[in-house]
C-alpha cells in the first residue's frame, strides 16, 4: 500500500492523504508500541505526523510533553522525511502565563516543543484552541515572529469557530502578517456541524483541512456496545479526557446511528471503520484526516480507506442517515 500525496491548501507543500495523530502516545500507548505504530504508518506512506505540547491526551501535569518526547526520539535520524505538526495554547504549568495564545506563552512554548521534538523547526505550528482572552493581533504577531525566525514553516488553527477564523484571516491580511494555512476541526459521521460554515470558509480561503476524531473516538469502529461500560484503556476511560469523550458520543442516539451504519457497512461488504474514514475522505474539502491507534493492527482498516472507492449512492445514503449531526439544518 502506498498513501498518495495531496496539496496542503494553497501552499506549495504536499503531504500524505492521511496523517497520523499521536495523542495516545505516552499514556494509552507505551513508547515501544508507539514506535511500532509510527513504523507501520511510515511504511504505508504516511509522512505527516501531528502532535501537541499537552499530549498525551488524558494525562496529568507530570505527563505533559511526553508525546512530543516520544516522537522526537523516533524521528532521530529521519526528521527530513516527515512533515511535523504540533500545537500550543493548552496548560503547560501552574503559572497563568504557561497557557493561552499570548506572545509570552507562544514564544516559550515553541522553544520547549522544539527541544522535546529534538528538532530546530516544525512544519506546521497550530493554535490548539481559541484564546479569546488574548487580542488576536498579539497572537498573530507572535506567530509571525515564530515563522520569520524559522522555527515554523506554516501556522494553522484547531477548534476555531468559523467567524473567529475569518476575523483572524482578515487581520493577518490587513497587517501583512503570516496567514493561517490550515484548520484542524473535529469531523466524522457523528459530528458534521463544520459543514455548515467552517468548511465553506476553508474552501473559499484555500485552507487545508486536517480533521481529528474521524472515527468518533473509536465509536465508529463498532467495537463499543451500549449495554456494556466503556472498555478500560479506550478514550472513553482515558484519564482526564474520558468525560469529554463520553459527553460527545456515549449516548443512545449515537449507538442507534452506529448500529444503522454497521448494517450499511455489512451490506457494502466493508469494515465500518473503513467506510467511516472513506466517507471523510470523500469530501473534496478535506485534505488529510488524522488517524489514530493504540495498537499497530488498528491501522489496517483506516489505511484501507484510501484505496476504497465510495460509490456516490452509498455516500448519499450515509449523508442522509447522519444528516441530523450537522446540527441546525432541517431534517430531510
Amino acid at each position: 500500500m502506498s498513501i498518495p500525496q495531496i496539496q496542503f491548501g494553497r501552499t506549495g507543500l504536499k503531504v500524505s492523504r492521511l496523517a497520523l495523530g499521536t495523542m495516545t502516545f505516552g499514556l494509552q500507548t507505551e513508547e515501544s508500541v508507539a514506535d511500532r505504530i509510527l513504523d507501520k504508518a511510515s511504511e504505508a506512506g504516511i509522512n505527516f505526523l501531528d502532535t501537541a505540547n499537552v499530549y498525551p491526551l488524558g494525562g496529568t501535569p507530570d505527563t505533559v510533553g511526553r508525546t512530543e518526547e516520544i516522537l522526537g526520539r523516533w524521528l532521530t535520524g529521519r526528521r527530513s522525511r516527515f512533515i511535523l505538526a504540533t500545537k500550543a495554547v493548552g496548560v503547560m504549568g501552574p503559572q497563568e502565563w504557561e497557557r493561552g495564545a499570548s506572545r509570552k506563552h507562544l514564544l516559550d512554548a515553541i522553544d520547549a516543543s522544539l527541544k522535546r521534538l529534538q528538532t530546530d523547526y516544525v512544519d506546521l505550528y497550530q493554535l490548539h484552541s481559541d484564546d479569546t482572552g488574548t487580542p488576536l493581533d498579539e497572537t498573530l504577531e507572535a506567530l509571525d515572529t515564530i515563522v520569520r525566525s524559522g522555527r515554523a514553516r506554516y501556522v494553522g488553527v484547531s477548534n476555531f469557530l468559523a467567524w473567529r477564523l475569518a476575523t483572524a484571516l482578515g487581520r493577518s491580511d490587513l497587517r501583512r502578517l503570516t496567514r493561517f494555512v490550515s484548520v484542524q476541526p473535529r469531523y466524522s459521521l457523528l459530528f458534521r456541524e463544520i459543514e455548515r460554515e467552517l468548511l465553506p470558509l476553508c474552501e473559499a480561503e484555500g485552507l487545508a483541512v486536517i480533521p481529528y476524531n474521524p472515527l468518533a473516538g473509536g465509536l465508529l469502529t463498532g467495537k463499543h456496545r451500549p449495554d456494556s461500560p466503556p472498555a478500560p484503556g479506550t478514550r472513553f476511560t482515558l484519564g482526564t479526557a474520558a468525560g469529554r469523550y463520553q459527553d460527545r458520543y456515549w449516548n443512545e442516539r449515537s449507538f442507534q446511528t452506529v448500529e444503522a451504519l454497521r448494517e450499511v457497512a455489512a451490506q457494502a461488504g466493508v469494515p465500518l471503520t473503513t467506510l467511516a474514514m472513506a466517507w471523510v475522505l470523500a469530501n473534496p474539502i478535506i485534505t488529510a484526516p488524522l488517524l489514530g491507534a493504540s495498537k499497530p493492527e488498528q491501522l489496517d482498516d483506516t489505511l484501507a480507506a484510501v484505496g476504497y472507492r465510495l460509490d456516490p449512492s452509498l455516500k448519499e445514503r450515509l449523508d442522509t442517515l447522519t444528516h441530523e449531526y450537522r446540527f441546525g439544518d432541517a431534517v430531510r
